[in-house]
């Protein structure tokens, strides 16, 4: 009998389930659980194998979005209390889902490995040219699209312009790229990070060179900084070579 056969989503199944900490590499009844309660209330995942992967990350990372959930794409008590109460989407299996005029990018292919130079150097100018055509638009957490990015909306956005697929998360896209000792050793398309407001990874940039580097404000939207800002200055917490 197929795994899904067997899988009846009732609410004391998804108290059973609650306690686990689900993320991409998860496995087993508790995913599948995960999975179908997704695809039933209107985040589509196509495959529904009980394997956690980018699909379903990407799927849980839109539905704590919506719920006003810190987005990190993984299934904490937090999310799980949430499944149960969430009701279906408007827009579905009857209906189509709303036309997104930001033109968001559906992120295609494999996720970028972790730990390794991701960029190729032809793509750095075209990269960078895509980061500051944005410049200007507002900040709106959970933002993935030209109406409005977040700090690692963005960053996944302008990334996917150019065919690479990186993570949704500043912590998780903290984990690209070779650590870096000092903001010298950075070039052009190398990524920084800052520690704001949590500890960690909780902002992030692309770095454009002597210093600057252009991410999204929570304040002011999509804008160039330094550095060396007073703000951001002591909130570094460092660079990632991305660049091949």
């Amino acid at each position: 009998m197929p795994l899904a056969a067997g899988i009846i989503l009732t609410a004391s199944q998804l108290t059973a389930a609650a306690s686990p900490t689900l993320q991409q590499g998860s496995h087993g009844h508790e995913v599948m659980v995960l999975q179908q309660k997704l695809n039933s209330i209107g985040y589509k995942i196509k495959s529904l194998d009980g394997v956690y992967g980018a699909e379903t990350e990407r799927a849980v990372a839109e539905f704590q979005r919506d719920q006003k959930i810190r987005i990190t794409g993984i299934v904490n008590n937090a999310t799980w209390r949430a499944l149960k109460k969430a009701k279906p989407r408007t827009w579905g299996v009857d209906m189509e889902k709303p036309k997104d005029k930001g033109e968001a990018i559906s992120s295609k292919g494999p996720l970028a490995p972790n730990g390794q130079t991701i960029l190729p150097q032809n793509k750095v100018k075209p990269l960078i040219a895509t980061a500051k055509s944005y410049i200007g638009v507002p900040y709106q957490f959970g933002g993935t699209t030209p109406k409005a990015f977040d700090c690692s909306g963005y960053l996944q956005y302008i990334f996917g312009k150019q065919g690479i697929n990186i993570p949704r998360t500043a912590d998780e896209q903290y984990k690209l790229g070779l650590r870096t000792k000092t903001s010298k050793e950075l070039v052009p398309g190398d990524l920084v990070f800052f520690e704001t407001y949590e500890k960690g990874a909780s902002h992030c940039g692309l770095y454009l060179g002597s210093g600057e580097f252009i991410h999204t404000s929570s304040s002011k939207g999509v804008r160039i900084d330094k550095l060396s800002d007073d703000y951001w200055s002591p909130r570094f917490l460092g660079g990632k070579h991305i660049v091949k």
